[in-house]
């Protein structure tokens, strides 16, 4: 089992950036390609990104290409989703998760989910 643990979220003003963190408690997540979801109220989970199990490839939902960047760093066994620009329709509770491969992430079958870190855009 791999629990995933998120951290980062805050209040940023729009334009501006945070940094979002993943890290399992346990068992590293080297093996799994992982990415970022997100829900806002009212909303359905939608995906954001992923990233391949070394990093080498990397999938981004057409709102945020361009502003957010993931990344990951299997030495230290952390996922990153880096969010620049933050925008009014980018807040909501973001969720890591570790799936099979990006094509499993990409369509929303996920192996292990994380509880979740608030991001709150103020205008």
């Amino acid at each position: 089992q791999v629990q995933l643990v998120e951290s980062g979220g805050g209040l940023v003003q729009a334009g501006g950036s945070l940094r979002l963190s993943c890290a399992p408690s346990g068992r590293t997540v080297s093996r799994y390609d992982m990415g970022w979801f997100r829900q806002a109220p009212g909303k359905e989970r939608e995906f954001v990104a992923a990233i391949s199990s070394y990093g080498g490839r990397t999938y981004y939902t057409g709102s945020v290409n361009g502003r957010f960047t993931i990344s990951r760093d299997n030495a230290q066994n952390t996922v990153y989703l880096q969010m620049n620009s933050l925008q009014p329709d980018d807040p909501a509770v973001y969720y890591c998760a570790a799936g099979l491969t990006e094509q499993h992430l990409v369509a929303g079958t996920v192996n292990y989910w994380g509880k979740g870190t608030l991001v709150t855009v103020s205008s």
